[in-house]
């Protein structure tokens, strides 16, 4: 059986990943899964760690936390490679949004679990931004304006209130509301986009902020970005609207606009906030494209509920990076990167 590789991130759901993580890994080792568990120390150490792990031979992967634990594991992998031999991720849902889970089912762990015990597979995308530094990738969602600056604040503030938390990030960033050009091309377009914007959203996922509906109509199997919009709404209405943004209706307002591509092309060069799977970056964008088919995720219909109805902390999504088989067979790293970091028995 192939060894995982886990990363636990100790902070995620406001502390709650550092109290659940052990029952939860000697869970799934009573299952029998071999796993080699570290746990990061700060923001971008489990991109590291998943980076050295990937050079010494790991090619499963578990993130213990919330997506931000998934997106840095994603980033240490395939950020600066050209292409991946076949690597696998798991998901144990510590943290406080875990969007990208909600796709597939109310209990999205533990119906994910259930897939990979029945064998169920399927493929989704990846979406890669190009900035001026580098790459970035995402499985969830990357967005600029309103839901960034949420983002951003409610990582600095509220993250520890959960799903409570983005919401209180949402009332003061309506009281600071700013709307902004950014202009932009998707695909064949011949004329750059400079409308003014709430926000704009460029989508793998349904989800965001563990509740939001901000994508009702995107599918992370389609081998499209899912790109909403919306006008610049002023404070009244946007207040007036808000509840729209948790029931996905939000897409019928006459300033909200959708539309599917594969590709976008940004004109300026000045730095601006993204929010990518939770967490924001502040880079010079160049371009997002998606990555078809980029991962095999163990398949649960995007409809089905399952009535395995376990503890959170005790259910985990799987996801199979699709390129070719490699096995897991490198002994746990102790030197370097991994000494720095509590390893956790």
């Amino acid at each position: 059986m192939d060894r995982f590789f886990a990363v636990v991130n100790p902070a995620a759901g406001g502390g709650r990943s550092a109290k659940l993580a052990g029952p939860a890994l000697a869970r799934l080792r009573e299952k029998g899964l071999k796993v080699d568990v570290i746990a990061s120390t700060g923001q971008g150490h489990a991109v590291q760690l998943a980076r050295e792990a990937y050079e010494q031979g790991y090619r499963c992967f578990l993130a213990v936390g919330g997506d931000g634990t998934a997106h840095e594991i994603l980033n240490g992998v395939f950020a600066g490679r050209n292409g991946v031999p076949r690597v696998a991720l798991g998901f144990l849902p510590l943290g406080t949004g875990n969007s990208f889970l909600r796709d597939f089912a109310k209990d999205g762990a533990a119906a994910s679990m259930q897939a990979l015990l029945e064998g169920r597979r399927r493929t989704v995308d990846l979406l890669r931004l190009t900035h001026a530094q580098g790459e970035i990738y995402s499985f969830n969602l990357l967005s600029m304006g309103f839901t960034a600056d949420v983002a951003a604040l409610t990582n600095r503030m509220f993250k520890p209130f959960g799903d409570l938390g983005y919401l209180l990030g949402v009332f003061v960033r309506v009281a600071q509301l700013r709307r902004r050009s950014l202009a932009l091309r998707c695909d064949d377009d011949a004329e750059w986009d400079e409308g003014r914007s709430l926000f704009l959203t460029f989508n793998n996922s349904k989800y965001t902020g563990g509740t939001m509906l901000i994508a009702p109509d995107a599918d992370p199997t389609d081998g499209l970005i899912e790109f909403v919009r919306w006008g610049p709404i002023g404070r009244l209405g946007l207040l007036r609207t808000l509840p729209r943004l948790y029931d996905g209706s939000h897409i019928k307002h006459p300033l909200a606009s959708r539309r599917a591509v594969r590709h976008v092309e940004f004109k300026e060069a000045a730095p601006v906030d993204v929010m990518i799977d939770g967490e924001v970056v502040t880079v010079e964008c160049r371009a997002i494209d998606v990555l078809p088919a980029a991962v095999d995720v163990f398949g649960f219909s995007a409809s089905c509920t399952f009535l395995l109805l376990r503890p959170l902390w005790c259910s985990w999504g799987f996801f199979s990076m699709r390129a070719n088989t490699i096995g897991c067979s490198a002994p746990f790293a102790s030197e370097s990167l991994f000494c720095r970091a509590r390893v956790w028995k």
